[in-house]
């Protein structure tokens, strides 16, 4: 069986890959970033009948991530990175600083490029390897209010769209995974929430903010479960050939599929204009 690091396995997405792939009998290592998370994946591998082995890591210590990867492939080479940290981050434009800006870009883009990087090299120099991350339809589709997180994740699949080719060329696939909306405890952690916090009059940006949380809503009632996501992770990495993106679910696929079709960006506008409309 392979092995296998899933980074960002504190909850969510994270945690239901890790417990899949290391109930089907892999070798899984699953990074958290505090002991209290460690010790929640510790029990919920015991109620799985498995185990894996978690270590700590913060994807924005570049140096930190080298070091683990280091470590870890001098104990086995790693066959698979499926990398999944990151958190969100709420508000328009004008309503960020520009250090808001940029720790979405350190956790989001930074923080994937890190990682990857620190596979990749071993990886190609054995021939063989799969990259795997979690990105996100906002990777593809700009959405009101999530311009530094859509930024971030749209960078995440220009550098790895663009790795694709190169890596294949050396043996090592690479394949990021689309969610929609998902059930996980992502969205109680997402920053800048104050910037939704209404009642403020004098908000400029007041009535679409509002429009825009009615139908966030809507969609996060019928959201996949971080385990619908697990097992679509877990069947790309069963395929010779992975294609390199990958959406979770039939209207994950739609979605996206309008940004792709959508030569001179209108349809895409248009749309995104009708949910923030009062």
């Amino acid at each position: 069986m392979a092995r296998i690091i899933v980074t960002g396995a504190s909850t969510g997405i994270g945690a239901a890959t890790a417990l899949q792939l290391a109930t089907a009998g892999h070798d899984v290592v699953a990074t958290v970033r505090s002991d209290a998370a460690a010790a929640t994946l510790n029990e919920a591998a015991d109620a799985h009948g498995t185990s894996l082995t978690i270590r700590h890591l913060e994807v924005t210590d570049h140096g930190a991530v080298q070091a683990l990867f280091t470590e870890l492939e001098a104990e086995r080479p790693l066959d698979v990175l499926v990398h999944n940290a990151g958190a969100g981050q709420v508000g328009t434009l004008e309503q960020l600083d520009l250090a808001e800006l940029r720790d979405a870009m350190e956790v989001n883009f930074f923080g994937a490029a890190a990682c990857v990087k620190a596979a990749f090299g071993p990886m190609r120099q054995r021939g063989r390897g799969h990259i795997v991350v979690v990105t996100s339809v906002g990777g593809a589709v700009g959405q009101p209010f999530n311009d530094a997180y859509c930024a971030a994740k749209f960078a995440v699949e220009g550098l790895l769209e663009s790795l694709h080719p190169v890596a294949k060329a050396h043996g090592v696939s690479v394949t990021v995974v689309e969610p929609g909306p998902v059930a996980t405890e992502f969205i109680a952690n997402v920053k800048g929430r104050a910037h939704f916090a209404g009642g403020d009059p004098t908000d400029p940006f007041g009535p679409q903010r509002d429009a825009y949380l009615r139908r966030s809503a809507a969609t996060f009632a019928n959201a996949q479960s971080s385990a619908e996501v697990a097992e679509v992770i877990a069947k790309v990495l069963t395929e010779s050939d992975p294609a390199f993106r990958v959406q979770t679910s039939e209207a994950a696929t739609a979605f996206v599929a309008t940004k792709l079709s959508d030569l001179d960006g209108r349809q895409v506008t248009s749309m995104t204009a009708g949910w923030i409309a009062g």
